[in-house]
């Protein structure tokens, strides 16, 4: 039994690399439909990597003015990503040896980031952002502590490099100062955390098999 339940979880731990992948294509497809503008060029035809936001494909009106055909594909590609990291989050501690209720918190707060950030979709992005931030902040500091624990330092290291850059992107967000430079940055920042979410998940698909 035990080994047929360790076999439905490393099935169940596939779903998030393909769910990552179609929240890729979705998101390219957003950009190539978005009409256009942005807070730098509020007339630039199309979306800019250098001066639109991520958060620009998902509503309802384009920068420029022109209804946003681009929000359902990037609506679905936000749905997509928030599920794929929230199976991670919900069987991530099993890279560890901790106590159940250790395992619950690690879980719940990563799973409450990802639930929040769907929200993104329907506006109030301040106060989503915000939210879904302090859940995953707790949840990323009780996995930083068990990964050096449990000995992944290179794990850790790539974690903490995204967490900085996380960081840098809402000091900045929340300054002003270097505003102009945080579109750019902010998809470093997002190419560094799925990577890392990416590795998390291979490592945790080889614990699963050795176990």
């Amino acid at each position: 039994m035990r080994k047929l339940i360790k076999s439905n979880i490393r099935g169940i731990m596939k779903i998030p690399l393909a769910g990552i992948i179609f929240f890729l294509l979705f998101y390219v497809i957003a950009a190539i439909h978005y009409p256009g503008g942005s807070y730098v060029q509020p007339d630039h035809p199309g979306f800019s990597i250098r001066y639109n936001y991520l958060c620009d494909l998902l509503d309802d009106v384009a920068i420029n003015g022109v209804i946003n055909s681009a929000k359902i594909y990037a609506r679905i590609s936000l749905g997509l990503l928030c599920f794929s990291l929230l199976l991670i989050w919900l069987f991530l501690p099993n890279l560890f040896r901790v106590k159940r209720r250790i395992h619950l918190l690690i879980s719940s707060l990563g799973a409450l980031s990802m639930l929040t950030t769907v929200w993104l979709a329907f506006g109030a992005h301040d106060t989503v952002v915000r939210v879904a931030g302090f859940f995953g902040a707790l949840a990323l500091l009780l996995t930083f502590r068990h990964l050096y624990l449990e000995g992944y330092r290179k794990l850790l290291f790539l974690g903490i490099i995204s967490l900085i850059l996380v960081l840098t992107n809402y000091y900045i967000y929340e300054t002003g100062r270097g505003i102009e430079t945080l579109p750019l940055i902010q998809k470093f920042t997002f190419i560094s955390c799925i990577s890392w979410f990416i590795l998390l998940n291979i490592f945790l698909l080889k614990q699963l098999k050795n176990q």
